[in-house]
């Protein structure tokens, strides 16, 4: 069986970290069944240069958000694990309250209850005790609170090094292989 990772977009901003990731993705062979919100949709359409067909393309399977008889809605899917990426307070509210009103919540829902991997990259700033409390409550759940805080060790040039280094944090954790940015202690 290959690789098999869920990638849901939900509306905040910062979709440039999930179109990176599923081009990585596919460069490392890896089937990817992709999931995106309709505010996920118009974010890529404010934020960059890709139209929602093209990042619909990156992904092997796509799923309409509203779709909960769909594959990835069941724990006998098997599945490596998902990433939300980026992830809304929104969206953390539903997975850390079990509310799985649409199928990137069940999904999460679904990956959680199956133990396997789960990775939100919640995106906002300031952050509240409310929105905190929801963080930890999905960690609690066995989720991964993984925000897109740049690292500067690397020493990173462009914007995509900065993006990258997330992604590669983001690999670590699901076991994939990468050569995303320098590690601490690596003097390449």
């Amino acid at each position: 069986m290959s690789r098999r990772i869920v990638v849901g977009i939900s509306g905040a901003s910062g979709v440039v970290y999930a179109v990176r990731m599923l081009k990585l993705l596919k460069d490392c062979e890896i089937e990817t069944h992709l999931i995106i919100s309709e505010a996920g949709k118009r974010n890529i359409e404010i934020e960059t240069d890709y139209d929602v067909n093209q990042v619909l393309g990156l992904a092997e399977y796509t799923y309409d958000n509203k779709n909960m008889a769909a594959a990835i809605a069941s724990g006998s899917f098997f599945t490596e694990g998902m990433v939300v990426i980026p992830c809304t307070v929104k969206t953390l509210s539903g997975i850390a309250n079990c509310y799985t009103e649409n199928l990137i919540l069940r999904a999460a829902d679904v990956t959680l209850k199956e133990r396997r991997k789960l990775v939100m990259v919640v995106r906002e700033t300031p952050l509240h005790k409310g929105h905190l409390r929801l963080m930890g409550m999905a960690a609690d759940m066995g989720a991964l609170i993984l925000p897109p805080v740049p690292s500067f060790y690397h020493q990173p040039k462009t914007i995509e090094d900065i993006i990258d280094q997330t992604i590669g944090k983001i690999f670590d954790h699901l076991g994939i292989e990468h050569n995303l940015f320098r590690r601490w202690g690596d003097n390449r």
